[in-house]
């Protein structure tokens, strides 16, 4: 407890607590391990921001001596109060306003996307409710599917606001907000727009804390199942974040590596050859290490931004349109490894780049808008990335085919764009691309290995890190964000002079891609994103070769294919443009 905050011991079930003042009836029950159930309250520890909306009601509890109940979410104790939460009122009361959300709700449960994994559904169960006892007008609204990442069912929106203050206060996109009035009133965006010709990035992490089926993903199993079917060779890589968080679907610890069970099932679905993201993640390191030191030397403006998340890409390209020749001109780790599976790979193996079929495993919704960018296809009108799918959709497809997947052998990746170091793994958490550029930077500019490749200042959980690291007798300002608030916040002091940094890292999701929109649902639990976090950082330790520049797959990729790191056939093959868009 701050010793500047006072005290006051409030009565829950005539059990005594003592708390700060200020502290809610729901964070009270806690400390005396008093269970109240919440749906549209929501705490943001690690963004810290808190959702509690009251709007529900299904925290209500009853203060003893009133007839008014009252929103434990919200509701600040003082000394003395005395509430209940296990009157029969109580209990009645919970139920029945389930029963109220589940009378306009649809009946679809079976085949809802979020199915076993709804808040609304386990409500339900866990309040008993076998009946629904309330019927009438029921809201009906078009679906909206205009993008590829993301689809909104306003039918299953229970109004509880989650989506609308993760978009609003912790990313600072605002492209949802309240629509219409009464019984028509929708999360919706601006002007009923279509979710692709607003300002989204598809960051997904809207969908992450919905409670229900409102907002769920763009499913791309089937395309993926259709295209094994097909006489084609289908490739897939998995992103480094996927490994420790895939195990979660399985009932693995949060953080635990299932990469060898992951490879073995990839292989088991009939996949031709399975790659690992994070070889592509070394060449990325490559490429924006080259235009840090060319940039570094004079060649360019500073700072230069990292450019390996697409809903960070499209939040600058939306919003700070006079910054556009900052960022990294080089692809993403999964398109980098996308277009050389169509060069690189298929000259290899002798096939046309349009008989090979590239799928990505991802942790990141956004993923599956970028594979349709157009500044991202290569010759012949192919894009790099056919097919994207997400961890949860793994998951699926894992399951599909009946897999234990706990007890499955373990594979190795194939090896022509396997192999990888600890620098590419680290990419899955934020300020682990920076690291790894910085140790790939420091050997150009001072042709030594650094003895500890740890940036331990660049880690953690924080939404802005920043660390003075000397590198060739100069002192570079490094910076990293996680949450798009936070990179617009740093943005905002470098625009206007406030803050000079040589590099930045940003990634829209906080915490990182452990944390991304495509990764299991972790309903509040920050503790499951450090542990995804830890788990990154253990891979990094166990590898042989943690610099990216040391991989000896990659150095034999650039002698044999591609020539000097930022050199001609790189840009044009690895490099990318950005679009300036318009601000909604």
């Amino acid at each position: 407890m701050n010793s500047t905050t006072k005290p006051v011991t409030c009565y829950i079930n005539d059990v005594a607590v003592t708390v700060p003042e200020g502290t809610t009836i729901l964070d009270a029950a806690k400390e005396i391990n008093v269970h109240i159930p919440t749906l549209c309250h929501l705490n943001l520890h690690k963004e810290n921001y808190e959702n509690k909306s009251a709007s529900c009601r299904v925290c209500c509890v009853e203060q003893e001596g009133r007839s008014k109940m009252l929103a434990a979410c919200s509701t600040k104790v003082y000394e003395g109060l005395r509430v209940r939460t296990d009157t029969v009122r109580v209990i009645r009361t919970r139920r029945m306003m389930i029963e109220l959300f589940l009378s306009n709700h649809p009946k679809d449960c079976l085949t809802c996307d979020k199915n076993g994994d709804c808040d609304l559904q386990s409500l339900a169960a866990e309040a008993g409710v076998t009946n629904i006892r309330f019927s009438g007008a029921r809201s009906k609204h078009p679906k909206d599917s205009s993008s590829f990442s993301l689809i909104r069912d306003f039918d299953k929106c229970i109004l509880c606001k989650r989506c609308e203050t993760m978009c609003n206060e912790v990313q600072t996109v605002g492209t949802l907000t309240d629509v219409g009035r009464g019984f028509d009133t929708v999360v919706g965006t601006a002007f009923h727009l279509p979710m692709y010709q607003t300002n989204c990035t598809f960051c997904g992490q809207c969908l992450a804390v919905c409670p229900t089926g409102a907002l769920t993903e763009v499913n791309n199993v089937d395309k993926v199942w259709d295209a094994l079917a097909s006489d084609k060779i289908v490739i897939v890589q998995t992103a480094p974040a996927v490994r420790v968080a895939l195990g979660e679907l399985f009932g693995l610890e949060a953080g635990t590596n299932v990469t060898g069970q992951m490879v073995t099932s990839l292989r088991r679905m009939g996949f031709s050859q399975v790659y690992d993201t994070n070889f592509a993640a070394d060449v990325t390191i490559m490429e924006e290490a080259a235009e840090m030191v060319h940039r570094l030397q004079g060649g360019g403006r500073l700072p230069i931004l990292t450019s390996c998340c697409p809903s960070w890409v499209k939040f600058i390209e939306h919003n700070f349109g006079d910054m556009l020749d900052v960022p990294s001109s080089a692809k993403s780790p999964h398109e980098i490894f996308g277009a050389l599976a169509k060069t690189y790979l298929a000259e290899r193996l002798g096939k046309k780049p349009q008989d090979i079929v590239v799928v990505s495993v991802m942790p990141c919704v956004a993923k599956k808008y970028e594979s349709e960018r157009p500044e991202l296809a290569s010759g012949q009108g192919l894009s790099d990335v056919d097919i994207v799918i997400t961890t949860r959709e793994l998951g699926g497809m894992i399951n599909d085919l009946g897999l234990d997947f706990k007890n499955l052998p373990a594979s190795d990746f194939d090896q022509l764009m396997g192999e990888s170091t600890g620098a590419g793994t680290i990419f899955g958490s934020s300020g682990g691309v920076i690291e790894a550029a910085l140790r790939t930077a420091h050997f150009w500019l001072t042709g030594e290995e650094l003895k500890e490749v740890e940036f331990h200042q660049l880690r953690g959980m924080a939404g802005i890190k920043e660390a003075t690291v000397p590198i060739a007798g100069t002192e570079l300002r490094i910076a990293c964000a996680s949450g798009l608030g936070n990179a617009r916040k740093l943005l905002e002091r470098v625009r206007s002079g406030e803050a000079n940094y040589a590099a930045i890292e940003i990634m829209a999701c906080p915490g990182g891609c452990i944390n991304g929109g495509g990764q299991p649902f972790v309903h509040g639990d920050d503790t499951r994103v450090q542990k995804r976090m830890e788990g990154i950082y253990n891979i990094d330790e166990m590898k042989k070769l943690r610099c990216s520049h040391q991989n000896p797959m990659v150095q034999k990729l650039y002698d044999e294919f591609l020539g000097e790191p930022y050199g001609a056939k790189a840009k044009k093959l690895l490099h990318t443009s950005f679009t300036l868009r318009k601000k909604m």
